[in-house]
Parts: C-alpha cells; structure tokens; sequence
C-alpha cells in the first residue's frame, strides 16, 4: 500500500467536522409520525445543538487552537444565522449539508440541482461567499450526486465509508479533482450516543453507550489510523458532544492529538487541496 504524504512529513491527517442539523432531522422523522408537527420535545433535542452546544464546541477548539469543519443545512443557517457566522467569524470552515436535511438518494436531478444552489445563495448572502464541502445528509447521495456538485464548484465531499484514505472521485468514467474525505460510523457520535424517542433513536431504545467506552473507541481509532498513516474524519454533531457531560470526550481527543508533533489536523478544504496537489492520477503516474 503506497504511503500517504502529508505537509511538512506530518504521519496523519485528523479532520474534526460537526454537523449542525439543528432541528431538521427531527422534523424529517416527525413528519411519518401521526400529528408529528406537534412534537415540541422532539423538535428541542436539535434545537439544542446550535441554541447552547455549538458554543461549547467552539471554546473547546479556541482552547487547543483547532480549526474545524462545521456542516450546515441551509435551512438551520436560515434560523440561526448569528450561530453560523459565529462559527465562520472563529476561522472554521462551513460546508454544505442540504437544505433541510433531506436524502439526496430518491431526489431527481432538478431537485437536487435546487437542494444545492438554494443552500448555496444562503451561504453566499450570510457569510460572503458560496461553500467548498459537501456532507451528504442521512448518510447516502444519488449516483449523479458527485457530478452535479462538481459541476458547481465544490472542491470535495466527506460523505463516503469506502477508505480511510482521501481519494479522487470518478465522474463519468474518469478521476476528478473533486476529492472524497471518507469518514466511518464508528467515530460518529450520533451513532454511538444520540438517544430520543419522537422518532424512536434507536430503534428499540436499549442504548445509551458508556461514554468511557466511546470515548476509547475514538481513541483507539485515531492511534490505528495514525500508525499507518492514514486520514481520520471524526464526525459530530453539536447536540450530541456538546453536552456537558459528552463534551469532556471531544476534550480529551483533543489534547491527545493536539499534543503528537507529528499529526496534521486540518479542515476538509485544507485536507482536499492537499491531497488534490500532491497526489497524482491514476493515468498520471
């Protein structure tokens, strides 16, 4: 297996994203549940996330001097624009995450086109310019997802499980310079932690994993992809690692890697651009 380079003979790379949902994903599983909109507890688990947790989150990465990558659906930008600019006036990088949270795979290629470009004025109106990243909401994109991003202007996605390496993606038959950062559910906190019942998360509601143990399993992940000299992309959303008690976990995956002299932490577009650079195509070699 060839040995990935990173700046400065950095060993790894580690990439820290959170997903900012706000309340989108609550109102998506609402809507299959009988007088859904009603469910105001429901709907306040998300809320949470950009009301009180991505506060806590930015003081965490102002203490250990980290930039990270924040994803934002257009529509939670809409309702929480001072949060969004927040993050953006901190020096980290939002991306585009959908409008409202919605599956990309089962869209046809006139919504999705709308789904982008919406989110995309909304970003450009509040923060200056139109976003570079792309996270694919609910975990799966339509086959010509990659190419209508490409086509407008993103650089790269962090959507894909398929590596743990940042690869080229194929448009068309051929290697691109649209750049996938691929992530795992086993460092997604969401999976790991995220609990509520309207709609039922998990299903069957018998987990509410140990923290210590969470915490061990991101760790232990880093140190496996940092000894072959891999790229990590950790993946968290605000309402989950944001709590109080939850937080101490992104503390202290922080002041372990923070504290290597030999690991690159870097932001999606920092980490594409990179690898776009230094890593040659297939067809170039």
């Amino acid at each position: 297996m060839d040995t990935m380079k990173w700046p400065e003979g950095k060993r790894s790379a580690v990439m820290f994203t959170f997903d900012v949902d706000g309340d989108t994903t609550w109102e998506n599983g609402n809507r299959g549940l009988p007088n859904g909109e009603k469910y105001i507890k429901s709907l306040s688990v998300g809320q949470y996330g950009p009301k009180r947790c991505v506060e806590r989150i930015l003081d965490k990465l102002e203490q250990y001097a980290v930039r990270a990558t924040f994803f934002v659906p257009g529509l939670t930008a809409e309702r929480y624009p001072e949060v969004v600019m927040k993050i953006a006036e901190a020096g980290h990088e939002i991306g585009h995450h959908g409008y409202a949270h919605e599956r990309f795979a089962g869209q046809t290629i006139e919504q999705q086109i709308e789904i982008i470009e919406k989110s995309q004025r909304i970003f450009k109106e509040l923060i200056g310019h139109e976003v570079a990243g792309f996270r694919t909401p609910s975990g799966d994109w339509a086959e010509e997802t990659p190419k209508l991003l490409y086509e407008r202007g993103f650089r790269y996605s962090s959507s894909m499980r398929g590596d743990d390496r940042p690869y080229r993606t194929v448009i068309d038959g051929e290697e691109t310079d649209f750049i996938e950062i691929p992530t795992k559910w086993e460092v997604d906190d969401y999976v790991a932690m995220a609990y509520h019942m309207y709609p039922a998360e998990p299903a069957g509601q018998d987990r509410i994993s140990c923290y210590r143990t969470v915490e061990d399993n991101f760790m232990r992940e880093f140190l496996g992809h940092h000894k072959y000299g891999l790229c990590i992309s950790y993946m968290s959303h605000p309402q989950v690692i944001g709590s109080p008690g939850r937080i101490l976990i992104l503390d202290h995956l922080l002041a372990e890697i923070t504290a290597r002299q030999d690991v690159w932490i870097a932001t999606g577009s920092e980490i594409a651009d990179w690898y776009r650079g230094n890593h040659q195509k297939e067809e170039e070699k």
